[in-house]
């Protein structure tokens, strides 16, 4: 069996690597010296081989004053627990299937869009789609990109976020009442009309992900490429069928240790890690679109929402554009104007509940502000509640992910510019049954972002 003994192996060789060296599509990390973070290796190698709450792996990044400062890997890509030496260790350069940190690289392009005139954030999304889109429950009320990317809109996941290509499914029938996917409707609110009441969804996302492809003719992870990662150099993306080899084979498959029991499974932390998706060791992606795909359909198909593949490397360049105020290796990929709108603050919870939902799921009061297609922390705080980052407290933007497994965050203080970012490749325990001591994350997140902020960020600072 692939045991705890042999984890443990993978992790030590995996975190104590250098990570000094430069690689197609990665950013350089300079670090003080490798035996400078030896305790946060230890810390991090701690949580992944906690016996309790192992993790299948760990890709972690830090960056201080603007530069990354620390990057380390714990853990397996891939497991093959009848034949171990088959499995494959995460490394620098491996990719994570990230969940919803999806919606703020997303969010990139609308803004590129919108630096050349193909999109308005202010528009009635009628006017891109072709068809008229209201809230019947508010028909005069006018739905945009800003209440979109703002999770305002007044969309819902009650009628699903995703309709795959068997379908032949287009938004319109989605969207519009009596359209075979519309049912009863279930995916508009009817407490507040567009632009007045917060609540996390996915589907807007899917909207957005159609909108650019009826602005430019473009099928979306095709020109999110074109937009955002060809001219930063990144790789991976929202279609992993048009990965290379070598793509494909760095691509971190998302595991989670659970049990069939009858026609149900259970959390069983002494069972076998059971792939959940992005096994491409024994199996090639499959495309998310046929041939016959009609571009400004269905963007639903490239999960605009959460959908997108990228290594904690490529999240910290992304990271380092958005402190350079939009600029990458001497090339403006955003105005400075245009990522000080996407960061800017479009909602706050007032309070009351009022304006809006700050709880997700079982995540209690962890969404207080939000700008376009990124979260505000505002480090609020308390057992199993808010949404505070680190102990001690961390201001910062940007997003967490959660599917599949896998858990993921990528947030920064652009001011200070100082960030973090993790991806965990599953968990062998119930997540939630590991709340969190300040906040509404489980308490092993809280643990990796602690330990990075402590050892790599506020104790780099004191050695300076």
């Amino acid at each position: 069996m692939f045991g705890l003994a042999a984890l443990l192996t993978g992790c030590h060789m995996s975190s104590f690597r250098s990570t000094d060296r430069t690689q197609t599509g990665t950013v350089p990390v300079q670090e003080h010296s490798p035996a400078a973070y030896a305790a946060l290796d230890a810390e991090l190698a701690a949580v992944v081989n906690d016996p309790a709450r192992q993790l299948a792996s760990l890709s972690v990044l830090a960056v201080r004053d603007g530069r990354i400062v620390y990057q380390r890997q714990f853990g397996y890509r891939y497991i093959d627990e009848k034949n171990p030496a088959n499995s494959r260790l995460a490394n620098d350069a491996t990719m994570y299937r990230m969940a919803s940190i999806s919606k703020l690289v997303t969010a990139l392009g609308v803004m590129k869009l919108v630096e050349e005139g193909k999109l308005k954030l202010d528009t009635d999304i009628s006017e891109y789609l072709g068809y008229r889109v209201r809230n019947p429950n508010f028909p005069d009320a006018p739905i945009t990109l800003r209440m979109l990317m703002s999770h305002t809109s007044s969309l819902r996941d009650g009628g699903g976020y995703y309709w795959d290509k068997s379908l032949n499914a287009d938004l319109r029938d989605v969207l519009l009442p009596g359209g075979k996917f519309y049912d009863k409707g279930a995916m508009w609110a009817k407490n507040a009309p567009p632009g007045a009441y917060f609540q996390y969804a996915n589907l807007p996302w899917g909207v957005i992900g159609t909108v650019m492809e009826r602005a430019t003719g473009e099928r979306f992870d095709q020109l999110m490429r074109r937009l955002i990662f060809d001219p930063m150099g990144l790789t991976g993306g929202f279609h992993p069928a048009d990965f290379s080899k070598a793509e494909l084979d760095n691509t971190a498959t998302l595991y989670r240790k659970r049990t069939e029991v009858g026609d149900k499974e259970i959390w069983n932390p002494a069972g076998p890690w059971v792939a959940q998706v992005d096994d491409y060791v024994n199996g090639p992606p499959t495309p998310r679109a046929t041939a016959d795909y009609v571009i400004g359909s269905n963007g639903t198909l490239f999960g605009p929402q959460g959908n997108c593949r990228l290594s904690a490397n490529g999240l910290g360049q992304i990271m380092l554009m958005l402190m350079n105020d939009g600029r990458h290796e001497g090339r403006m990929i955003l105005k400075k104007e245009s990522v000080d709108e996407m960061l800017r603050a479009q909602w706050r919870h007032d309070g009351t509940g009022k304006n809006g939902n700050s709880t997700y799921g079982d995540s209690k009061d962890a969404m207080n502000e939000w700008g376009l297609g990124n979260q505000h922390f505002l480090d609020t705080t308390g057992p199993s509640q808010g949404d505070r980052l680190v102990e001690g407290g961390f201001k910062a933007v940007g997003h967490t992910g959660n599917a599949w497994g896998l858990t993921s965050a990528l947030v920064f203080d652009r001011e200070k510019r100082n960030g973090m970012v993790f991806l965990v490749g599953g968990p062998s325990f119930d997540p939630e049954m590991d709340n969190g001591k300040y906040s509404a994350h489980r308490r092993y997140e809280e643990r990796i972002l602690t330990a990075l902020h402590r050892h790599a960020i506020a104790q780099t600072a004191a050695r300076k």
